[in-house]
């Protein structure tokens, strides 16, 4: 039994859900063929109940996906970074894409989806994403998923999980093992000064110009 058979046979039924991350099975017919799976809460993480998408958005849905995992493979054959791409759609209409670039750039932070979402917002000639879904090779890292919440994407569809991310290297859990730990406790050491001497926080509240984000 695969680990996506093993998921779907434990689940109790057809629910509809609100929840905008979806699991996509692109790799086999019979993934294909099965629903989208949304997650139910970020703290049943890889527990998937089924929606009634329509086969024809499903399909629409797996060909942008589909990009975004090509990205992914071209990125490992051309020898350009890691197996990771990401393509943002407003309205059916690709806007942007983006491949895996932490090596070539030296940039820790140039993952597909961090790429993509730059390319977005240049694109766009806006800081605010809304309206637009974001398509990516391999469920985001938590730093790419802040990204997405901050510029605020409808939804996200995803291939690989980060379960299989851990398999060939690319294990995050740290992370999210880290940021549930006291300051004082986490690897990286974190100290807060000069509180008292900073205007920014107060000059932004009276900020009469300012733009929300």
């Amino acid at each position: 039994m695969t680990d996506f058979e093993a998921r779907s046979s434990v689940l109790p039924g057809k629910a509809k859900v609100n929840n905008n991350i979806a699991y996509v099975g692109a790799f086999s017919r019979r993934q294909r063929m099965c629903q989208t799976y949304f997650y139910r809460t970020m703290e049943e993480h890889g527990m998937f109940v089924e929606t009634n998408v329509k086969e024809n958005e499903r399909n629409e849905h797996e060909e942008y996906l589909r990009t975004a995992i090509q990205l992914a493979e071209q990125n490992v054959q051309n020898g350009l970074g890691g197996p990771f791409g990401a393509v943002v759609c407003k309205d059916g209409v690709v806007v942007a894409k983006g491949a895996n670039k932490v090596v070539p750039s030296c940039d820790p932070t140039a993952h597909a989806e961090m790429v993509a979402i730059r390319l977005a917002c240049q694109e766009l000639k806006t800081h605010n994403l809304e309206g637009c879904v974001i398509y990516c090779s391999c469920e985001p890292c938590p730093m790419c998923l802040g990204a997405i919440y901050w510029a605020h994407l409808d939804h996200i569809y995803f291939a690989h999980s980060k379960s299989d991310a851990k398999d060939i290297g690319f294990d995050d859990h740290f992370i999210y093992e880290e940021l549930a730990r006291e300051l004082h406790e986490r690897r990286v050491g974190i100290t807060q000064l000069l509180k008292d001497e900073s205007k920014a926080f107060s000059m932004w509240k009276d900020c009469h110009t300012k733009v929300h984000y």
